[in-house]
This record gives structure tokens, sequence and C-alpha cells, in this order.
């Protein structure tokens, strides 16, 4: 067991914002972190502050796109689609006034 002599700060460095998970966006710590943190003893609060450094590595980390996730532009056309027109492309190179059959 380690002694304690000194009381664990307050990890708040004044950015008292929610995101719309209720983390702060400072200091990473829930609703119920920040308000029980008074009543909470050094152990718990240890361990909060441990939540909350695990919490800022997981934002800082690239985000991982889930292949499910991803929206394909050109994906197949269904059965139950109404047939699409084709289209004539009337702009060619090619000069047929004297061809001849």
């Amino acid at each position: 067991m380690q002694l304690e002599f000194f009381d664990v700060p307050s990890p708040c460095i004044g950015v008292c914002q929610s995101d719309d998970k209720g983390q702060c966006l400072g200091c990473f710590r829930t609703r119920d972190e920040r308000l029980n943190w008074l009543s909470s003893d050094s152990v718990q609060r240890q361990k909060i502050i441990k939540r909350c450094q695990q919490r800022k590595k997981r934002k800082n980390q690239p985000v991982k796109v889930k292949l499910a996730e991803v929206i394909v532009e050109n994906k197949q056309a269904s059965l139950l689609d109404a047939p699409s027109k084709p289209r004539i492309d009337n702009s060619s190179d090619f000069d047929f006034d004297d061809f001849e059959l």
C-alpha cells in the first residue's frame, strides 16, 4: 500500500464544456465524475484520472472506418429500379460529311 501525503488535484484545466456523451472537453471527466469529485476519496480520484487519460488517448487516435459504413457511389442497379435511359454522345470528333455508302 502506498502512503499518500498529498491530495489528488482536480484534472480541470478550465475548459468546461461537454461533448454529446457528457464528457468534459478539457479534462474528459463525465458529469457524475465532475459532480462527485469533492466527495471522492484519493483512490477514487486516481481511478477517475486514469479513466480520463484513457478517454483522451481514444479521442486522439485516428478514426478507423468500418467497411460496412462506407457508402459506395457506384452501386449496382436493382431489378426493381426503373431502367435509366442510355445517353447518346453527340460530341464526336469525326467528320462524316464526305462519307458515302
